[in-house]
């Protein structure tokens, strides 16, 4: 689903959230159809877009933008997510990051670098994205 926010916020407001709060505030929310305190992440396809697109996308953000996404199989029957883009990919590095709410584990970190071109050939860019993830859930949000 493609569009722009329309929440109207004060002047001076900056959305810098901590990985709990998203996943508790905002990821469980969209994951159940509960309202966000805030609506100001769209949601948006972001495999169908360059990384550079993306600002576009979005009301709110400088350097960073957070982004509600499907998240897509590569294969039907598998569970290896689809990264393509329009001239890229999105390639996973380093280790996951659990995030915990108290003592309870409720979610994922992942760090993805942007690459231009085809596996394995890409070329590395300075594109990177965190996606974020519920534990058991296939719903993500991204930055």
């Amino acid at each position: 689903m493609e569009g722009r926010t329309s929440s109207v916020l004060p002047p001076g407001f900056r959305f810098h959230p901590t990985d709990e709060e998203l996943i508790v505030h905002y990821l469980c929310n969209q994951a159940t159809s509960k309202p966000c305190p805030a609506s100001i992440i769209p949601e948006v396809d972001i495999y169908k877009f360059d990384p550079w697109e993306l600002p576009e996308k979005t009301d709110f953000g400088e350097n960073e933008w957070y982004f509600f996404s499907p998240r897509e199989r590569k294969y039907p029957n598998g569970v290896r997510p689809n990264r393509a883009t329009v001239s890229g990919y999105w390639k996973a590095t380093g280790t996951d990051k659990a995030i915990y709410s108290g003592s309870k584990h409720i979610g994922v970190k992942k760090a993805l670098v942007f690459y231009k071109g085809k596996p394995p050939k890409g070329i590395k860019t300075d594109w990177i994205m965190h996606e974020y993830r519920l534990i058991g859930s296939r719903r993500q949000t991204n930055s």
